[in-house]
């Protein structure tokens, strides 16, 4: 009489035997799973600061006569320790393939400032570095042409500084669909002291401009997901900050626009028109708010009035 004992392992041993792709491949399953449950994710590669910018300015026409505040920055810019050069709008695509070429032999952050036609010029030129896969890490025009094309993908910050009303600028720039960088736009049409041939000489726009030049290498890689447009009309005698861009972020129970406001170092104004809010508007807890946000932080103290100098050159907004 056979053990049932036996009847058992002599039908396992031909179980194995019929299905040997079984048998062979249980093993070879555990030893994938084993590898993957130890393998470690591969680490995030460690951000470190990027070489200085490279920064390139351009005159509106006849420069040398209207566009003088782009030589002060390049100046100012240059004395800071940064390479700064400032070109005619002329030769716009020239220094834009040299600009091309720099940055193919040794990459480092480009900048981009123009006014007038100027502005145009630096616009174009994001245009033409999109095209050879060349990010732009800052362009901003000051009352650009109203021919001036809508912001590339490639640019990581564009600001606009313009008069809406402007007859030899006037250009409201805009991004093109499924931008996702940092967007800024402020129209000043409301400062009566501000025209198109004075609105590139602002002593405390250029301070804030360098601010943001000397940051830019040490800013660490982000997602721009959260990065929310503004778009400003700037009220009457009102010194201009240069923000990144907004921020949305929830309302707490007890929040008010004054609180809000003060919280981040912003004027009220900006939380009402970012918001299409009055500025005395009761705020919801879990309301969501759009904020400016600063790419450096701000002064304690901004004077009440915009910071343009008196203009030398003659009142009004015609040349």
């Amino acid at each position: 009489m056979i053990d049932p004992r036996r009847l058992v392992v002599l039908a396992a041993v031909a179980l194995l035997a019929l299905t040997p792709g079984l048998a062979a491949a249980s093993p070879a399953k555990s030893k994938r799973a084993a590898v993957t449950a130890v393998a470690p994710p591969p680490p995030t590669p460690p951000f470190g600061p990027l070489p200085p910018p490279k920064i390139y300015l351009f005159r509106g026409a006849m420069g040398p006569i209207f566009s003088t505040g782009m030589d002060r920055l390049s100046e100012k810019l240059t004395k800071a320790g940064f390479s700064a050069d400032v070109y005619e709008f002329t030769l716009c695509r020239l220094i834009g393939n040299r600009a091309i070429a720099s940055y193919k032999e040794s990459p480092a952050p480009i900048v981009l400032i123009g006014h007038s036609m100027g502005g145009l010029c630096s616009v174009i030129i994001s245009e033409m570095a999109a095209k050879e896969n060349i990010p732009i890490s800052l362009v901003i025009t000051i009352d650009p042409a109203h021919a001036t094309d809508d912001v590339p993908l490639n640019v990581e910050r564009f600001i606009n500084i313009f008069l809406s009303d402007s007859v030899l600028g006037g250009g409201d720039v805009v991004a093109v669909p499924g931008f996702r960088g940092h967007y800024a736009s402020y129209d000043l049409k409301e400062n009566s002291r501000v025209s198109h041939i004075n609105i590139e000489k602002s002593d405390d726009i250029h301070r804030q401009i360098i601010e943001m030049v000397t940051q830019l290498p040490r800013i660490s890689p982000q997602t721009e997901a959260d990065a929310v447009p503004l778009r400003y009309l700037v009220p009457a005698d009102t010194l201009v900050e240069l923000w990144d861009s907004g921020v949305r972020l929830p309302v707490r129970a007890g929040d008010t626009m004054e609180s809000i406001a003060a919280a981040n170092r912003v004027p009220v104004w900006t939380i009402a028109q970012s918001n299409s809010l009055p500025e005395n508007a009761t705020l919801t807890p879990g309301q969501s708010i759009i904020v400016p946000r600063h790419l450096t932080p701000p002064e304690p103290a901004a004077a009440a009035a915009m910071a343009v100098p008196p203009p030398a050159a003659p009142s009004g907004r015609k040349k």
